[in-house]
């Protein structure tokens, strides 16, 4: 069988790692990436689980480690600053979860998979016409071309998915909650702690990330009819006035969301499909099963990638077979997590006083219960 070409939509987490492993495959990758390059910035997220075996074997877990944060504790804080709870990091995960910039990680696997696929960037797909032998692609800039296979791996605002499988507001399921983030400017005040502070259905943390620390909005809203993902003027204002009376550092971080050149802003949502493939064309990442909160989304990401690429390589000549596997057994990882949402969602914005009474209270018992859970052997399953 001569060697099948694939096109890859997105340079994001899951397009490198695809292209990676596809190209260990036998496959002919090519990534396509809207942006002009890779990003600057991006809020931290986690590399734990199945996602570091796919990091280790990939040989890049000590450049991941050499990018990690070096945040310890998450601490709670009040209007004045006074600390109201706190949470070791080191009991959110396990010993050997890894939490990195969003951006250096995708640098990283960038850097993995580029002598391996060809990577083109400041173009987009605009057309997909696929029959029983490949797919025809049109570009907005690059001429038209002709691939074996094509993935959309282009986040929650998938072309491929709009193109291949219908508009997006039939798959995308907005989950109450906005989320933003911005680099600040200088070093962090504490290198070791993030810090967030809440009223009821607002959150705002400050992460260290890396020596630049990262704001976080987080806060509760119906769905804005027409909402655009591309608007910023709409994200400054929504966040204005959600936002408008809130102590802390508050309204400091809000005068440099009204200079920000670098504002990331969207709903935090989730992609439910019946079935992420049609024909010779599949989705991966969040572009099928977006579960977009508390930095999951990559974790998910990189082994869903490494899953799809594993079943073409086993039945190249019968990508539909290898297709129903990946998704058979994905769903397996992302299924609890897309449930676990609005859990997680409670925890960090409560919706009221008393619920946040209770979060900071909780926080108190956190590292007991951990204790006495490495204490008390657990009973076999």
């Amino acid at each position: 069988m001569t060697e099948q070409t694939v096109l890859i939509s997105g340079a994001g987490v899951a397009g490198p790692t695809l292209a990676y492993w596809l190209a260990r495959a036998g496959f002919r990758p090519t990534v396509v990436e809207r942006a002009g390059g890779l990003r600057s910035s991006g809020s931290p997220v986690d590399v734990r689980g199945p996602a570091g075996r796919v990091a280790e074997r990939m040989g890049i877990t000590a450049k991941l480690r050499e990018a990690s944060t070096s945040a310890t504790s998450l601490n709670f804080v009040d209007d004045a600053g006074r600390r109201t709870g706190r949470i070791p990091v080191g009991l959110l995960g396990a010993a050997d979860d890894i939490e990195l910039p969003r951006t250096d990680l995708a640098a990283i696997l960038h850097g993995a998979a580029r002598d391996h696929a060809e990577f083109v960037f400041h173009d987009s797909i605009t057309r997909l016409h696929q029959d029983g032998g490949g797919v025809d692609v049109t570009f907005e800039r690059g001429a038209p071309r002709r691939f074996d296979l094509v993935i959309g791996a282009d986040g929650l605002h998938s072309a491929v998915r709009r193109l291949a499988f219908g508009p997006e507001q039939e798959f995308v399921e907005h989950v109450g909650v906005y989320i933003a983030t911005l680099p600040l400017a200088g070093p962090p005040a504490d290198a070791t702690a993030i810090e967030m502070y809440n009223s009821p259905g607002r959150a705002v943390a400050v992460h260290p990330s890396r020596g630049h620390g990262i704001a976080a909005f987080m806060f509760r809203g119906d769905a804005v009819p027409g909402f655009d993902h591309r608007d910023t003027a709409l994200h400054r204002r929504m966040l204005a006035d959600a936002y408008a009376g809130a102590g802390w550092r508050v309204p400091e971080l809000l005068d440099q969301v009204r200079s920000a050149d670098d504002l990331y802003f969207d709903s935090v949502s989730r992609v439910r499909m019946d079935g992420w493939h049609s024909g010779r064309i599949v989705l991966a990442g969040d572009a099928a099963s977006c579960v977009s909160l508390f930095g999951d989304g990559s974790t998910l990401a990189m082994a869903g990638a490494y899953t799809l690429a594993e079943e073409l390589g086993r039945t190249p000549g019968d990508p539909a077979a290898a297709f129903r596997r990946y998704e058979s057994e994905h769903r397996k990882l992302v299924e609890p997590k897309q449930r676990a949402v609005s859990t997680a969602a409670a925890l960090l914005i409560p919706a009221t006083r008393g619920g946040l009474a209770a979060r900071n209270f909780g926080t108190r018992l956190l590292p007991l219960y951990s204790a006495a859970r490495r204490l008390v052997p657990a009973r076999a399953a």
